[in-house]
C-alpha cells in the first residue's frame, strides 16, 4: 500500500480523498494555487504546495508542476479527484512515465471509455445497451443526413470528447442538423481541444440513470447499483437519488450488470460511472462512461456500505477488490442535492465571496461533504459547487422527509446558494411522485418566472 499520495485537486473532494487516505494510514499531500492559500481541506493534508496563480490553466490544469511537487515530496501514487485532469489521459501516461500510480484507470482504458465514439463499439460488443445513431465520428454532411434519416428525428449532435452538456445540439430536421453539427464542432474544438462529433437518437421524455462500477486489475469488476439524475438544469445535476425510484428491478439488474461487462471488456481498474438514457418503457440507452469518481459517489456508498475512494486507492495500489457482487445489496434510499454558490433568482449567477454564516445539519442520517465553513472566503475562479448534502433513510419517503429538514437547519450567507431552490423542489408533486425526466426542473423554472413576470406586471 502506498505510504503517501498527492491530491491533484482542490475544494470538498480533496477533502474526501484525505479522509479516505487518512483512514488507512496514507499520509497526504495537496497542492494548492494562491486562489487557494486558505483552503480550509489544506490544515487536514500532512503537506501542501503551491503550485501556481488562480486560473486552473496556471495550477491545477499544469501537468509539469503537479509532476514536480509530488517529486520533491516523495509521493508515490496521485490522485486527480474529478475534473481538471481526472479524465486526462495524458496526465495517467506521464505518471506512469515518472513511475508514479495513477490512483484511477490506465491511459489505454481511459482512451476505450473516454472517447464516446470508441466507448459506443466497446459496449456494442459487450452487449451493453446503446442508442442507434452513427456507427463512429461524422465525417461528411451528407453522411449526417443520411444516418439521421435512417433513425428518425430528432437527433443529437454530440461532441466525442464532450461533457456538461457543451458540445451538444439537437435537431429536428435536415436544416437544424447541418447547422448543429458546424457549430457543435466550434464548441467542442474550442472547449476540447477535438471537434470530432457524432449523432445519436434523440428521446424527448427520458430519466437520467447511471450505474456505479469499480474494476481491479485482476479482471473483476462489480456495480454498486444506480442513481437517477434526472432532476438536473442544462444537462448539470442538481439531485442524485438511489435506487432509481420506479424502475423495474428485473431491468435495473440487467442494466447494471452489462455495464459492469463493460467495465471489465475495457480492462479497467478503478471508479468509473456508465451512464443512460431511459424512456417511458423503461428501455436503456447507454450515454457514455465518466473513468473517474463521479460528484455524486455519496449517494451509491450510503445505500451500499463501500467506501468508493478506499476502494479507488486500494485497487490502485494493486489489491483485488474486497468486494465481490455477491456481497452488495440495496439498503434504504439515500438522496443527494448539490449546494452551489448561485443565486437561482439571477440565472444562477455564481456568489464569490465571503461566507459569514456556516451553520450545517445533522441528526440521524445526514452526511454533509464540504470544504466551506464561517470565514471561508469562495474564489471566482472555479466551480460555483461548495458542498453536497447526502441523506439517507429506509424508503424514499423518508430520505424527502429527512432532506427537507436538512435543507430547512442548512444556513449560509450572505452568500445566496440554491438550498431554497432544493426546499423548494423537495415539495414538487413531479419529484414526490417520481413523475419527471431530464427537463422537469427547467419546466418549472419558467413557470416561476412567468409566475414571478405577470406579478410584477400586475403590480
Amino acid at each position: 500500500m502506498f505510504k503517501r499520495i498527492l491530491i491533484a485537486n482542490r475544494g470538498e473532494i480533496a477533502l474526501r480523498i484525505i479522509r479516505a487516505a487518512r483512514s488507512m494510514g496514507i499520509e497526504t499531500v495537496c497542492v494548492y494555487s494562491t486562489a487557494d492559500a486558505d483552503g480550509p481541506w489544506l490544515e487536514h493534508a500532512d503537506e501542501s504546495i503551491c503550485i501556481g496563480q488562480g486560473p486552473s490553466s496556471d495550477s491545477y490544469l499544469r501537468i509539469d508542476r503537479i509532476i514536480s511537487a509530488a517529486e520533491i515530496t516523495n509521493a508515490e501514487a496521485i490522485h486527480p479527484g474529478y475534473g481538471f485532469l481526472a479524465e486526462n489521459a495524458h496526465f495517467a501516461e506521464v505518471c506512469r512515465d515518472c513511475e508514479m500510480t495513477f490512483i484511477g484507470p490506465s491511459p489505454e482504458a481511459m482512451g476505450r471509455l473516454g472517447d464516446k465514439v470508441s466507448c459506443k463499439k466497446l459496449a456494442r460488443a459487450a452487449g451493453t445497451p446503446v442508442f442507434p445513431g452513427s456507427d463512429g465520428a461524422i465525417e461528411e454532411i451528407d453522411e449526417a443526413v443520411e444516418v439521421a434519416q435512417e433513425i428518425g428525428y430528432p437527433v443529437i449532435v454530440k461532441a466525442s470528447a464532450g461533457g456538461g452538456g457543451r458540445g451538444m445540439r439537437i435537431a429536428r430536421d435536415e436544416q437544424q442538423l447541418i447547422e448543429g453539427i458546424e457549430s457543435a464542432r466550434q464548441e467542442a474544438a474550442s472547449a476540447f481541444g477535438d471537434g470530432t462529433v457524432y449523432i445519436e437518437k434523440f428521446l424527448e421524455a427520458a430519466r437520467h440513470f447511471e450505474v456505479q462500477v469499480i474494476g481491479d486489475s485482476h479482471g473483476n469488476a462489480v456495480h454498486l447499483f444506480e442513481r437517477d439524475c434526472s432532476s438536473q438544469r442544462r444537462h448539470q445535476k442538481l439531485i442524485e437519488e438511489a435506487p432509481a425510484p420506479g424502475v423495474d428491478p428485473a431491468r435495473r439488474d440487467a442494466v447494471a450488470e452489462s455495464a459492469a461487462e463493460l467495465i471489465r471488456r475495457a480492462e479497467y481498474c478503478g471508479a468509473a460511472t456508465v451512464e443512460f438514457l431511459m424512456d417511458r418503457n423503461q428501455d436503456f440507452f447507454m450515454l457514455e462512461v465518466n473513468t473517474r469518481v463521479q460528484v455524486e459517489h455519496p449517494v451509491s456508498e450510503l445505500i451500499t456500505g463501500v467506501d468508493i475512494v478506499r476502494e479507488q486507492i486500494r485497487v490502485a495500489a494493486g489489491q483485488p477488490l474486497s468486494i465481490t457482487q455477491s456481497d452488495l445489496s440495496v439498503n434504504g434510499h439515500a438522496i443527494e442535492c448539490r449546494i452551489n454558490a448561485e443565486d437561482p433568482d439571477r440565472n444562477f449567477m455564481p456568489q464569490a465571496g465571503l461566507i459569514e454564516t456556516f451553520s450545517a445539519p445533522g441528526g440521524p442520517g445526514v452526511r454533509l461533504d464540504s470544504h466551506a465553513r464561517t470565514g471561508y472566503r469562495i474564489p471566482p475562479n472555479y466551480d460555483s459547487m461548495i458542498g453536497k448534502l447526502i441523506v439517507h433513510g429506509e424508503t424514499r419517503d423518508d430520505a424527502i422527509a429527512r432532506m427537507r429538514q436538512a435543507l430547512d437547519e442548512f444556513q449560509i450567507g450572505p452568500i445566496r446558494t440554491t438550498i431554497p431552490l432544493h426546499r423548494r423542489l423537495m415539495d414538487q408533486r413531479e419529484f414526490v411522485e417520481a413523475d419527471f425526466d431530464i427537463h422537469y426542473i427547467e419546466r418549472l423554472l419558467k413557470k416561476e418566472e412567468q409566475a414571478a413576470t405577470t406579478d410584477v406586471a400586475g403590480v
